[in-house]
C-alpha cells in the first residue's frame, strides 16, 4: 500500500481521458463563430498534441517535450494570433463543458486545480500571441499540482 497523491494527470484519467477532452473540445471550437477563425488551419493532429502536452502540465509523461520541442513550441503556436479577451475567455468555457460532457472526474479538488491550470494557460497563451511579444526566457513545461500553482517565470 502507498501513500503518494495520484498526480492530477492520473486522477483525471491518463492519456485516455485528456484525448476523449481535447477531440470534444475541438469539435466545439471548430464550429464556435468566434473561436474557429483562429483554428481554421489547425492540423487534424492538434487534439491530439494539446492532449498530449495537458498530460505533461498535469504530471503526466513528457511526451510532449520529447516528441513536440517543448515549451518553447507551443508558445511558438500562439506567437502573433493576436488573441482577444473575450476568445480566450470562450476558450476556457467550451473547455470547461467538454469536461463535463466526456466525463472529467467531478470532485472539487480536482475541478479546481485544472481549472486553476485552464486560467492561468489560457492567460498565458492570450499574453503570448499578442504582436511584439518579446520571447519567453522559460524552457521547461510547468508542472500543475493539487491547489498550487508551480513558482517560477511564466
Amino acid at each position: 500500500m502507498t501513500d503518494r497523491t495520484p498526480t492530477l494527470y492520473e486522477w483525471a484519467g491518463g492519456a485516455e481521458a485528456l484525448e476523449r477532452l481535447t477531440e470534444e473540445f475541438y469539435r466545439r471550437v471548430r464550429k464556435d463563430e468566434l473561436l474557429a477563425p483562429l483554428f481554421r488551419h489547425m492540423d487534424d493532429d492538434h487534439p491530439q498534441h494539446v492532449a498530449t502536452f495537458l498530460g505533461e502540465v498535469l504530471g503526466g509523461p513528457e511526451r510532449y517535450t520529447e516528441h513536440h520541442g517543448g515549451y518553447p513550441h507551443m508558445v511558438s503556436r500562439h506567437l502573433g494570433r493576436s488573441i482577444r479577451p473575450e476568445q480566450r475567455a470562450r476558450w476556457v468555457e467550451l473547455m470547461l463543458e467538454a469536461m463535463d460532457v466526456v466525463g472529467l472526474p467531478e470532485d472539487a479538488e480536482f475541478r479546481s486545480a485544472f481549472v486553476g491550470y485552464i486560467e492561468f494557460g489560457s492567460r498565458r497563451a492570450m499574453a503570448n500571441s499578442q504582436p511584439d511579444v518579446p520571447p519567453s526566457s522559460r524552457t521547461t513545461i510547468k508542472k500543475w499540482g493539487w491547489g498550487e500553482a508551480p513558482p517560477g517565470e511564466d
